[in-house]
């Protein structure tokens, strides 16, 4: 008889343990699912003088890294970005007291409004697997990131708009070209003539 009501509690035991599983599932996947939408304005440009900027990724690799140390972005993860062939995001994440090591790599597409979008490639975070919409959705929630980097866990992208990034002395920058592969990234900054 014994033998039976064990056998009854590890079932109900099991059970409870399985539906617990699935209910923190799709708890990640609800959270995942707040996301800001991108931009949909563009900033006007009128009475501003227009200058063509073209560089290089090892000069945008230095400026982006040097940005994120002198604004203090690194929170929870110390991550660098590097630009190669494709964007590419690596960091280290405390995970349990444990240090485990994030890779994420994008496609960059160049928007006609001059904004960027990421598109996430690929992720790794040790030999962890979790969807890409749970990670996004963390940098997200741990970063105080600027206004004009807006990540959308459930599109698995991170939209830059530059459109509303507040330069000095009202200057604005947008993407016209960014092709990491051939190494060609233009911008076009706008600065105010009053």
């Amino acid at each position: 008889m014994k033998n039976k009501n064990i056998w009854k509690l590890l079932f109900i035991a099991l059970l409870s343990f399985n539906i617990l599983v699935l209910l923190g599932i799709g708890i990640l996947f609800f959270l995942a699912g707040d996301q800001e939408p991108a931009p949909e304005t563009t900033v006007s440009t009128a009475n501003m003088s227009e200058f063509l900027i073209r560089t290089q990724k090892q000069d945008l690799n230095e400026l982006i890294n040097h940005y994120i140390e002198k604004e203090g972005l690194d929170g929870p993860i110390h991550y660098r970005v590097l630009l190669t062939d494709e964007v590419e995001l690596y960091g280290e994440v405390q995970v349990f007291s444990e240090s485990m090591f994030l890779k994420m790599t994008f496609e960059p597409i160049a928007l006609e409004n001059g904004d960027l979008i990421l598109k996430q490639k690929s992720l790794s975070l040790g030999d962890v697997k979790l969807p890409v919409t749970y990670i996004l959705k963390f940098i997200s929630d741990a970063y105080k990131l600027p206004d004009w980097v807006i990540i959308q866990p459930n599109d698995k992208q991170i939209y830059v708009s530059l459109q509303q990034m507040k330069l000095k002395s009202g200057i604005q920058v947008r993407i016209e070209e960014f092709n990491l592969v051939d190494d060609r990234i233009a911008m076009k900054m706008f600065v105010p003539v009053h």
